[in-house]
């Protein structure tokens, strides 16, 4: 799988169809996380949006664009509410290692 492939199925089936357990096959188990609201480590990241999800049921991700330079991708998205309206824009810089995600970087500008 290509690292656009394997950023496109985790955003689909973790942040949109809400699959917590999907993280399995798509973030390594050492995950660095450099957002401060998310501890470190694939565990935590599951638990994080496992509660996100709680308390946003409708969380949608629409991926804009990706570019890929080597093991680095960067992701632009909108954060869409259930009507279409974009709620706030992201960019996620991930390292990918051995197929999986490594290491997360964001930017996110609220609406």
């Amino acid at each position: 799988m290509t690292n656009k492939g394997l950023i496109y199925n985790f955003y689909r089936e973790f942040f949109n169809e809400h699959r917590i357990e999907c993280a399995d096959k798509y973030v390594k188990e050492d995950y660095i996380q450099h957002n401060p609201g998310v501890a470190q480590g694939r565990k935590a990241l599951k638990k994080a949006f496992a509660d996100k999800f709680i308390s946003d049921p409708q969380f949608h991700l629409e991926i804009v664009r990706m570019i890929e330079e080597d093991n680095m991708i960067a992701v632009y998205l909108k954060n869409v509410d259930a009507g279409g309206k974009t709620v706030c824009r992201v960019v996620d810089t991930y390292r990918v290692e051995d197929g999986k995600l490594a290491e997360h970087w964001d930017i996110i500008q609220m609406c």
